[in-house]
């Protein structure tokens, strides 16, 4: 089918064939890539923060490139992306691909060794003059994916990030970075907490640090909530800023949510005023920052906690200049809500 006459109903999530596969992964990997050089370059986060957010985004490009190799000839399975405000594929893609590892060995050995297959492509394109067949391009596919992708790389529920020393700092001077995929939402969040010692040393409470985070930071909630369950668990460590990035929804042709600015995009394509790798991506920043401490507990057990002042959220909008202009002429008002105008990231000519 050629490429130009891809549909995606509203009411369907599954990727058919390799032509959607192939237009799916360009635009959500190149779309990713742009997103993390934008943040660079506008100054939406610090320098230690965009270091951070570069190794989740090579975790993420890393996990769709492991489903492009999956999926590229399997006739079988098929990959979901959500149904809901995301544009990503659904969390569930994830935990296949972890399955699918943890059991590598058993697979493996039902399929044809690499060598054995070269030799029967060879003789088919050379010595038979005929084009190979779906089922040995399928198990080439999954020999060439089992033999490259690593579990450690695949992006997970839940990444825990290094506890970094911040200089002439005094109030914060450590920071702690995590990154999850919300199984709701199926967006990546990435998060960042600027915090200090009360007693002992940084390796005292390492290990306690990270288990309060896997347990009460791995999903999506406001931003001070999250804070307080967090200093709520550490009784020696003060939050003093927490930072969390929203990424996505991704606006694009393969998209299923009722968002205006997902709608204007399929218009737009379906008219011809966009192309078909036309995409759009939204950002949201929650940040809160302690201001103060109060007591909580009884007069025996008492425990000290932060006051947390939630910010105003930002939200931005990052996308290529044709897209912008579309925009601007159809829901201006979704436009003027952002916190700054849209920004411009480069087109994706497939």
């Amino acid at each position: 089918m050629p490429i130009n006459q891809i549909t995606t109903p509203l009411d369907s999530a599954v990727l058919e064939n390799k032509e959607q596969y192939a237009v799916y992964f360009k635009i959500v990997q190149h779309a990713f890539k742009e997103l993390v050089a934008a943040i660079a370059q506008n100054d939406i986060c610090n320098p230690l923060e965009i270091s951070f957010i570069e190794q989740y985004g090579e975790l993420l490009t890393y996990s769709l490139e492991a489903f492009r190799i999956k999926y590229l000839f399997d006739e079988e399975e098929k990959m979901k992306i959500d149904l809901t405000e995301s544009g990503f594929p659904s969390y569930m893609e994830f935990r296949y691909l972890i399955n699918d590892l943890a059991l590598k060995n058993e697979h493996m050995s039902k399929l044809p060794a690499l060598d054995t297959l070269k030799n029967e492509f060879l003789d088919s394109l050379l010595r038979h003059k005929e084009p190979i067949s779906e089922r040995k391009l399928t198990q080439a596919s999954s020999v060439i994916y089992y033999n490259t992708v690593d579990e450690k790389y695949i992006y997970k529920r839940f990444v825990q990030g290094k506890i970094i020393k911040i200089e002439n700092d005094t109030r914060a001077p450590y920071l702690v970075s995590w990154s999850f995929y919300d199984v709701t939402s199926n967006r990546p969040f990435l998060c960042f907490m600027y915090f200090n010692i009360r007693k002992g040393t940084l390796e005292d409470h390492r290990e306690a640090l990270y288990e309060a985070l896997r347990i009460v930071a791995d999903r999506n909630m406001p931003a001070d909530m999250m804070a307080y369950a967090i200093d709520k668990k550490l009784e020696d460590i003060f939050p003093y800023r927490l930072r969390i990035l929203d990424v996505g929804p991704l606006h694009n042709v393969f998209a299923k949510d009722e968002l205006e600015i997902t709608h204007t995009l399929l218009q737009s394509i379906v008219s011809k005023s966009l192309g078909l790798g036309s995409y759009a991506m939204s950002l949201r920043i929650d940040e809160c920052i302690s201001t103060g401490t109060i007591s909580e507990g009884s007069i025996f057990n008492k425990q000290q906690l932060q006051l947390w002042e939630a910010k105003k959220t930002q939200r931005y909008l990052l996308c290529p200049h044709r897209v912008m202009q579309v925009l601007y002429d159809t829901v201006p008002e979704k436009i003027n809500a952002l916190t700054k105008q849209p920004i411009e990231i480069p087109a994706l000519e497939l």
